[in-house]
């Protein structure tokens, strides 16, 4: 991987983790320094987080963290109803059997919020890559990895947050996907995208970090 591509990666995934938190200012050297590269590399992989709206370039000031607004989160929670649900039909209509059955590992889990975090991630992610979809696929773990960023800044205000219940609607997906029943998996991931939204919004909505925009 070249330095400007290594360096990208692990700015992004600094923003996603909320190691660099929503409205967080960066300067240059600053970022130069924590990641041991020259100041060349920074710049080129800011730059290019900017055309993906997760930093603001401030003039005469260096950078900073875009806050999470409440229609951006809403945007692409609704942009995650639209692909998820067809990643996981494709998937029904063309994976094999083994690639289906490989989800069975997502049926459990137990651990911390972070853990969690990462269980929902790859599993997502999993189902993405079973459409055999390469477009597809990318898109929609790009809308899962900045939905990561969601979770953490909701997760403490987010007062039913039940990993049981979630795990349960996995299971429910990965069985109704195995049995190749089409129709029922879309109606279960659209609920399971909706149920996501109603949880996020209102706990984004009470977190100050949060921007407000109106529609």
């Amino acid at each position: 991987m070249l330095l400007r591509d290594n360096i990208y990666e692990r700015l992004r995934s600094d923003i996603l983790a909320c190691h660099l938190a929503p409205g967080d200012d960066m300067r240059e050297q600053d970022l130069a320094e924590r990641y041991a590269v020259s100041r060349q590399p920074v710049r080129e992989a800011l730059l290019r987080l900017e055309r993906e709206h997760l930093v603001t370039v401030q003039p005469r000031q260096g950078y900073r963290v875009n806050p999470i607004s409440l229609s951006d989160a809403r945007d692409l929670l609704r942009f995650r109803l639209a692909l998820e649900p067809a990643c996981v039909a494709e998937a029904i209509e063309g994976a094999s059997d083994a690639t289906l059955k490989a989800l069975d590992q997502f049926r459990e889990f137990s651990g911390s919020h972070e853990d969690f975090i990462t269980y929902n991630r790859a599993f997502h992610s999993a189902l993405a890559h079973a459409s055999g979809n390469r477009r597809m696929a990318a898109a929609l773990c790009d809308l899962i990895g900045q939905a990561d960023r969601l979770v953490r800044v909701s997760v403490a205000n987010v007062k039913d947050h039940d990993p049981t219940r979630l795990v349960a609607e996995h299971a429910a997906l990965i069985g109704a996907m195995q049995r190749r029943e089409t129709r029922t998996a879309v109606r279960i991931i659209k609920a399971h995208i909706v149920q996501t939204e109603k949880r996020v919004l209102p706990a984004l909505k009470r977190n100050a970090v949060i921007v407000v925009e109106e529609r």
